[in-house]
């Protein structure tokens, strides 16, 4: 039985994980459960039929190739009864059968046969989602396991850890009418956001230190759904290094039937925190009952029909390097000495991790001075042939040679001594760093 708390080993192998955008809605599933969401719940094509899908890996042909997935239904199938239907989605270096040992995320156990649970394969063990095919494989399990077995069209759920907590954020946006709420573990928008402007209920999670996957880049995904749900914007309590404890924010003012959620943890990448401990185990771990939760408050009905709001998502597209196969060095010396006159904010490069054709970097804001500031600046020259295609924790103007980043709402304000990061990813040789690196406050 493979525990959760193994799933750590796969870390080393998910430095930086990339993809091609989302491709779009195909046909035939995609209708049907618009009309299913959106009208009167329908009962689908396997109710009332006896089965011919049973548990175990399943074969099925997908954008012209042969893809898998695990299937497992409940004890005690009823044909004639709807049932809960949820998509595991796994990590990089993982798999389907990963998930399914884990219990799938550990939701399993606690489902008392009322769930029929789906673990794709993603190529090379990722969702680069090239195309949209990783979309269109969610769409052919879907159609073939609901032309086959009874499933409640309301109660459709998606969550994944690292890479796959990516997937089930591409899930969310591209399939806003079928897909009823993900959660999203330690993720960042790797698979792509094609559409992206619907609401769908979103539960994030997310380590304050994560060394993998930023917590800033989990913040953004959140941010896209507390737009789209028409929640009030706010920068929910984290909990401070050292606490071992987690914060779980419900956001007030979200359309009713579509929350946001929010947990964020003292820890590192993983999807088995405990508190009270730095070690994660899958056994005492709290997210496994608390999404259980978050998915089950949904009943059997129509989500709200009325229209969602109009505000535009972010637009920055997600990376489209190949992925690095090695580890961010955590404890690397910067590679630029810090810049900023006395009295003011200082900024520093470091280099994170670097591929062929691509590197990431980093850099740290700190307040030099003995009273708190209120906003930051920092300004740099990228090398020839160097474009960033992905930042977090900050917003940039340009993307080659003079970039002028800006903080981010939740981490302008610094106190006196303290600092806060950026992140990137980009294009080109990795080994010139950035130039003209200056930080101001104003």
């Amino acid at each position: 039985m493979v525990q959760r708390r193994q799933l750590l080993s796969y870390i080393a192998a998910a430095a930086v994980l990339v993809a091609a955008t989302g491709g779009a809605l195909r046909g035939g599933f995609g209708s049907e459960a618009a009309a299913a969401t959106n009208g009167t719940l329908a009962a689908t094509a396997g109710c009332g039929k006896a089965p011919t899908l049973t548990s175990g890996t399943r074969t099925i042909s997908s954008s012209g190739q042969n893809r898998t997935y695990i299937l497992q239904i409940p004890g005690g199938y009823d044909r004639n009864r709807p049932y809960r239907l949820v998509f595991g989605f796994h990590w990089l270096n993982g798999s389907a059968n990963n998930v399914a040992s884990a219990g799938y995320y550990g939701l399993a156990p606690l489902s008392n046969n009322s769930t029929i649970f789906v673990a794709p394969q993603g190529i090379n063990a990722g969702w680069a989602n090239t195309n949209g095919r990783d979309l269109t494989l969610f769409d052919d399990i879907s159609r073939q396991v609901e032309n086959d077995l009874c499933v409640d069209t309301t109660q459709r759920f998606a969550l994944g850890w690292s890479y796959g907590g990516a997937m089930s954020y591409a899930v969310a946006c591209a399939r806003p009418t079928v897909i009823r709420a993900v959660t999203v573990l330690s993720g960042a928008n790797l698979s792509g956001c094609n559409g992206g402007t619907q609401p769908v209920a979103y539960f994030g999670i997310h380590g304050i230190y994560d060394s993998v996957l930023n917590i800033s880049q989990g913040r953004a995904l959140r941010d896209t759904f507390v737009r789209n749900n028409g929640c009030t914007a706010q920068s929910p309590r984290e909990p401070s290094r050292g606490s071992l404890t987690h914060i779980t924010t419900t956001y007030s003012g979200c359309r009713a039937g579509y929350p946001v959620q929010w947990a964020a943890f003292d820890g590192d990448h993983t999807p088995s925190p405990v508190d009270g401990s730095s070690s994660p185990n899958d056994s005492r771990t709290w997210t496994s009952a608390e999404i259980w939760r978050f998915f089950t408050q949904f009943q059997s009905t129509t989500p709200p029909t009325t229209a969602p709001p109009t505000t535009a998502p972010p637009t920055t597209a997600p990376p489209t390097t190949a992925p690095p196969t090695t580890a961010p060095p955590t404890t690397a010396p910067p590679t630029t000495p810090p810049t900023g006159e006395p009295g003011s904010c200082a900024a520093t490069y470091r280099a994170v991790n670097s591929w062929p054709g691509g590197f990431q970097g980093e850099v740290t804001v700190a307040n030099n001075t003995a009273t708190t500031i209120s906003g930051w600046t920092v300004r740099l020259t990228l090398g020839s042939g160097q474009t960033i295609s992905s930042l977090w924790g900050g917003t940039n103007t340009g993307t080659t040679g003079d970039v002028t980043v800006r903080n981010a709402a939740y981490n302008g304000t610094l106190g006196a001594n303290a600092s806060t990061t950026f992140g990137f990813t980009a294009t080109g040789n990795g080994d010139t760093p950035p130039g003209n690196l200056t930080c101001t406050s104003p």
